[in-house]
């Protein structure tokens, strides 16, 4: 643990005695620190990789009150006494990755921006219906309106997991394919760490996210590091054209399109998406 603003924030890192660099692995919205099992053993035989449980997810401390993802970021990397970091952000992992590479230039070698979210995107109307029917739709409405804003008294379990698997079949598996395109082993993880964010979310004090101001989604020219867009083409539409801005907006960005494939490449994927990653870092001066 290192300690953020009074609250512990579970991490791990490895590497060889003389690493070829610094990675720090963000991960998603939707998992935790455990989604990035593959590329984490798979990375630290060259770099020192550092993979964290975000502020109120997995083992680190609650989110309350104000939540400022990328200063954590940094203060993770200011506590591990890293100077400089190629970061490989999924989901919104990726949008705080994006924003510390806006706050902090000198502290970001690269950038890896896997399934993307984008601070200051705003997501299609369509988009957001689809969830509401599709995933908030699997909770009843009275019992969902109460858990959303902490008034529950008592959570159930079977709500939890039911939030879980229709969230994890819209978006990791993707809105086109159905749970058969998605192994056991994937499946049975993506649902176990979903099922851990929706009872935080329901039972955790309540916390308001606050993003850079002017946003990251109108400032990507500013961004001169290298970058990678890692994008599943059978994920939700309105994610897949966030990682069409990003790698239209940042400057000589590379784009890499994985068929079949949802929102966590790197779960799903994991030896394509830690080849892909691998290729990238070793390019990074």
């Amino acid at each position: 643990m290192v300690i953020v603003d009074g609250v512990p924030i579970a991490y791990e890192k490895a590497g060889p005695e003389r690493p070829a660099g610094t990675v720090v692995l963000l991960h998603a919205g939707v998992a935790d620190l455990r989604m990035w099992e593959h590329q984490f053993r798979a990375l630290s035989e060259r770099y020192r990789v550092i993979r964290y449980d975000q502020r109120g997810s997995g083992r680190s401390g609650d989110a309350e009150g104000e939540v400022c993802h990328h200063e954590d970021l940094l203060a993770v990397m200011d506590a591990l006494e890293v100077e400089r970091a190629a970061l490989v952000g999924s989901s919104m992992g990726g949008a705080y990755a994006t924003e510390a590479a806006l706050a902090a230039p000198s502290r970001v070698a690269g950038l890896a921006l896997i399934s993307s979210g984008l601070a200051g995107h705003q997501w299609p109307q369509d988009m957001l219906e689809q969830a509401r029917e599709r995933v908030h739709g699997s909770v009843p409405a009275d019992r969902l309106a109460r858990y959303s804003a902490g008034a529950a008294g008592r959570v159930d379990p079977a709500d939890v997991r039911a939030m879980a698997e229709a969230h994890t079949l819209w978006q990791v598996a993707g809105p086109e394919r159905g749970r058969e395109a998605l192994c056991d082993a994937v499946w049975e993880a993506a649902v176990e760490m979903c099922c851990l964010v929706f009872e935080r979310m329901w039972t955790g004090p309540r916390s308001t996210a606050r993003f850079l101001a002017p946003p990251a989604a109108r400032r990507l020219p500013e961004i001169t590091v290298p970058t990678l867009v890692i994008n599943g083409l059978s994920d939700v539409r309105g994610i897949q054209e966030v990682s069409g801005l990003l790698a239209a907006g940042i400057p000589g960005a590379r784009r890499l399109d994985l068929p079949e494939t949802g929102h966590l490449p790197p779960l799903e994927r994991p030896a394509e998406v830690t080849a892909a990653l691998e290729t990238f870092l070793a390019d990074i001066p």
